[in-house]
């Protein structure tokens, strides 16, 4: 008997309009847990290099957690995986919400799309129950516009539905996958578009075997009351009226503009009643009891949520206030734009305008104020309309097809993708790190288990530390309580504060557990509820797989270098792990280097950051070394300079 797993992936080939129940590897879970570890496994086997990402051969994987549809309190987070169109690259999407384990309790650990549709379909999952659909009707329709008319049509309220709106049917490289409010973004809606796939919705009804059920019940009742009883968990950000850190300290328009004043009391006032005044509810994903997602209905526009960053990303981009967002997000988020980086497409073409390399030519009629200009570009992108169809491949790629110049304004991309809008002043070692080889998109999808900066006292650091349950071991201790300085740490410190921050995320993305109760919390009080520490037992408890800490780092260890060999193999190098020249104003190009060298001798990569064989194989994936080695990528005599830490 499988524990926590359906035992089942779904293979749809869209071409062939085949629908396929094929039982997966028992195997795979214990080396890669589930979720995005399983997927770049699927993706490393059957997606060559050689895949373009609109090529009918490339996979769009939904894959589940392990830990979904069990009683574990957070695990909701879906992970869509794919190769990307914008960076070529292997693409993470992670969305909250209902729909993973919904997905399992129909009986299906995965969804692995190939192929193109012939024209828009959507696809309907009841349990044993799957079709492929029409779906032609829905063309053009937003993202919960569809989820309402595809749940009426099938008489299912109770369906979950993932969709994408004219963004993703365009191929947008900004588009997202929405469902609940939660967004798959970085990729994954464009190739969802590019097969002709408007929607899936799922409805499960079947039990999920737990392996130690009465004690994973007892453990996780009172993990739910901890959780539900703490201020420290949870995306705080979505309550906290008090938002100065962004709008003080992120940058404005193309991520040039600091106003370091901005924030003040009589603002938050009038803020906060525009949010309440217009507010819904607050709700939360599966089996979570904090409630994270903002839900408005604004005059005029269709419902919209957002939590954390997401209300401010419009506004800041185009020099406005917070009403501006909240008239653009229920739009926005119809279209199924990702709020993170479609806003800075959009101040990047404002400012080319500006600068006159793009013209009254290139946009016609082009309005003066600011917030005009956003929503002129906003639907120009999305429909692919004049310059809109060269902004919606991005800002790196937009760049590079005007031209003229145009390549200097791109400031703000690492790996041909739009990262956070903020630029600081001293250099920090450990987020130069993060930057540099991270390879999910976005620094919130790496950063958040060791604090940003040093707390001013030591007293109040050795405070920190007292009840720091989630730590490796006990240098991460002694690291912070030394730590006075953001830029002075030592090269080992940050290798190993950078590893121990990915781990949990890619531990998270296995598992589908919520970064706001793992892997992003921590950085803000040391206290989060799933940690390296606490998980292996877990998992023991719901799988009935013996794990400990060791091995569940060995699987992180193994999922980490398994993604890294999926990009390494479509021509990722050392050149290519470079922050923005203006992300700090205090740059030293032979300590980055040096520090960069230091973090692949510890992975074990070579000096031009690919695993080596070593390392590969004492991770059990010699057919990745194999692989790499046949296409001349890596020979056997290579190594990193030096066994490192992790070795």
């Amino acid at each position: 008997m499988r524990y926590a797993e359906a035992g089942y992936d779904l293979e749809i080939d869209l071409t062939r309009g085949n629908i396929e129940r094929v039982e997966s590897d028992p195997k795979l879970a214990e080396l890669h847990l589930g979720g995005q570890g399983i997927n770049a496994k699927i993706i490393f086997d059957r997606v060559g290099p050689e895949v373009k990402p609109f090529s009918p051969d490339n996979l769009l994987i939904f894959g589940t957690g392990l830990l979904h549809a069990t009683p574990v309190v957070g695990a909701n987070r879906t992970v869509v995986n794919t190769i990307s169109p914008q960076t070529g690259l292997f693409a993470h999407a992670v969305m909250g919400g209902w729909f993973g384990p919904e997905l399992k309790y129909a009986g299906y650990d995965r969804i692995i799309i190939r192929g193109k549709a012939e024209d828009l379909v959507y696809l309907w999952i009841n349990n044993n129950k799957v079709e492929i659909r029409d779906a032609r009707h829905l063309r053009g329709k937003g993202v919960t516009e569809t989820a309402e008319i595809i749940k009426k049509e099938l008489k299912e309220p109770n369906a979950k539905v993932a969709a994408i709106g004219m963004a993703g049917e365009n191929r947008v490289y900004t588009a997202s996958i929405e469902h609940n409010w939660s967004s798959a973004s970085r990729g994954a809606g464009a190739v969802m578009g590019d097969k002709r796939l408007k929607a899936i919705a799922v409805r499960g009804t079947k039990d999920v075997n737990i392996a130690h059920p009465s004690e994973l019940w007892e453990l996780t009742m009172r993990m739910r009351k901890e959780i539900h009883d703490s201020d420290d968990v949870g995306d705080w950000m979505a309550t906290d009226e008090d938002d100065s850190f962004h709008h003080n300290n992120f940058r404005w328009g193309n991520v040039r503009t600091k106003i370091p004043d901005y924030w003040s009391k009589e603002l938050e006032d009038r803020w906060y009643h525009l949010k309440y005044d217009n507010m819904d509810r607050q709700i939360g994903c599966y089996n979570c009891p904090k409630n994270c997602i903002n839900v408005l209905s604004y005059p005029g526009r269709k419902r919209f949520g957002y939590k954390c960053y997401g209300k401010a990303t419009y506004h800041m981009a185009a020099f406005k206030e917070l009403d501006f967002s909240y008239e653009i997000l229920g739009v926005a988020q119809e279209y199924g734009l990702d709020s993170y980086s479609t806003p800075q497409v959009i101040a990047f073409g404002i400012e080319l305008y500006d600068v006159g390399i793009l013209t009254d030519k290139d946009m016609p009629n082009f309005p003066a104020d600011p917030g005009e200009r956003t929503w002129y570009l906003l639907e120009r992108i999305v429909r692919r309309e004049g310059i809109g169809d060269v902004l919606a491949n991005g800002v790196y790629w937009a760049a590079r097809q005007i031209g003229k110049g145009a390549e200097a304004y791109d400031h703000n991309t690492i790996k041909k993708f739009e990262q956070v809008p903020i630029k600081l002043r001293n250099f920090n070692p450990t987020y130069f790190l993060m930057y540099a080889t991270g390879e999910k998109g976005n620094i919130t999808q790496i950063e958040g288990s060791f604090p940003q900066d040093p707390l001013p006292t030591r007293e109040e650091r050795e405070e920190f530390v007292k009840d720091w349950a989630a730590v490796p071991d006990e240098r991460f201790k002694n690291w912070f309580v030394n730590w006075e300085k953001r830029h002075i740490i030592s090269n080992e410190a940050s290798c190993a504060i950078v590893d121990w921050n990915e781990s949990m995320h890619y531990i998270d993305d296995a598992t589908g557990i919520c970064a706001w109760l793992s892997s992003f919390n921590g950085q803000f009080c040391g206290y989060t509820p799933y940690h390296i520490n606490s998980m292996s037992h877990i998992i023991t408890l719901a799988t009935g797989i013996e794990f400990d800490k060791d091995k569940l780092w060995k699987v992180f260890r193994r999922n980490r270098n398994l993604v890294r060999a999926i990009n390494i193999r479509r021509g990722m190098r050392r050149a290519d792990e470079r922050p923005p020249a203006d992300h700090w104003e205090i740059r030293d190009e032979e300590r980055e280097q040096k520090l960069l060298s230091d973090y692949y001798k510890y992975k074990g990569w070579t000096m031009d950051g690919i695993p080596t064989k070593e390392t590969l194989d004492n991770l059990g994936l010699n057919y990745v070394s194999e692989d790499l080695m046949r296409r001349g990528i890596l020979t056997d005599g290579q190594d990193p300079g030096g066994a490192g830490s992790e070795q």
